[in-house]
């Protein structure tokens, strides 16, 4: 993929290669993750470094933006990577991700607390990168996530109102669900109009996933 023809076809290569070096990375421990801003800014200087190999042709082109703002559904949104890629032909293909990231202890050594509101926001950022597809904001949504929270991956039971958002291993969503469930006091309506599945890699005390809805 990283080497095809197809221009765009590498930029997507080079997205989703630049996530299985950073996780590998994350994992071994020679990238430290904090929180998600030092998440963005360590995954999007490994997109920097890929950019000169994935082009073949002196008019290709490739520019990643970050929180870069756009107007949705009468909102402002910022898209925590926005990756434009020109060809020699002067077409362009967009690449919106979003990024997730929970640790279970803050940086105080005490427990984060709100995995609730992680697990809705996951789903949520995939609406938002429907979304963004759907009002020509991007050709592509991407999200991706990490945890160091085992119940992430490998939940013990689903009985809490939230497990309506399951991000477990294996879980699959399909085209049309709705999800009304509020969680941290707020009324929540979104459907996602793609086919999803939550597939975790581990590396060291983390896991990782990338979600691509078809």
């Amino acid at each position: 993929m990283i080497s095809s023809e197809d221009f765009f076809e590498r930029v997507r290569g080079m997205v989703i290669y630049s996530w299985e070096i950073f996780s590998k990375k994350v994992g071994s421990g020679l990238i430290k993750i904090n929180k998600e801003a030092s998440m963005q800014l360590k995954y999007s200087y490994i997109l920097q470094q890929f950019i000169p190999i994935v082009i073949f042709d002196e008019g290709e082109k490739v520019e990643v933006e970050l929180e870069s703002t756009c107007f949705l559904n009468g909102k402002y949104r910022e898209v925590d990577i926005l990756i434009k890629a020109t060809n020699s032909e002067l077409v362009t293909y967009t690449i919106a991700i979003e990024l997730k990231c929970y640790k279970e202890f803050a940086s105080s050594g005490r427990p984060r607390g709100a995995h609730d509101i992680f697990m809705k926001d996951v789903y949520f950022d995939l609406y938002l990168l429907e979304e963004y597809c759907n009002h020509n904001i991007a050709d592509l949504g991407i999200s991706l996530v990490m945890s160091n929270y085992r119940t992430s991956v490998n939940p013990i039971n689903r009985s809490a109102k939230c497990w309506v958002y399951d991000i477990s291993d294996g879980t699959t969503v399909t085209a049309g669900t709705n999800f009304c469930t509020p969680i941290g006091g707020y009324d929540i309506d979104f459907t996602l109009n793609k086919n999803y599945t939550f597939s975790w890699s581990s590396y060291g005390d983390y896991w990782f996933t990338k979600l691509i809805g078809n």
